[in-house]
């Protein structure tokens, strides 16, 4: 293992020095773990493929929905899944 000086903000390295203690690592060990779970995140996130939303024709948004109300949505499809049984 190779030796390096970094440069931390002062609050940053009493937080990271506190919580190594209180996981009983050095602080060594819980920098090399950030990192490394850092840098695989950014790795497995460089891989994904890229995302393809489908769209349809319509007239919109039905009235009543509200994009940002997810239980009146869930309510909404429930209603409409019990209708297209019957």
């Amino acid at each position: 293992m190779k030796a390096t000086t970094i440069r931390l903000d002062e609050q940053l390295l009493k937080d990271a020095q506190r919580a190594a203690a209180e996981s009983g690592q050095t602080f060594t060990d819980l920098v090399t773990d950030a990192l490394r779970e850092r840098l695989a995140r950014r790795h497995a996130n460089a891989k994904r493929e890229p995302v393809i939303l489908h769209t349809f024709t319509g007239n919109g948004l039905q009235p009543g929905v509200d994009l940002h109300d997810s239980a009146g949505l869930l309510d909404l499809m429930d209603e409409y899944d019990a209708a297209s049984r019957r």
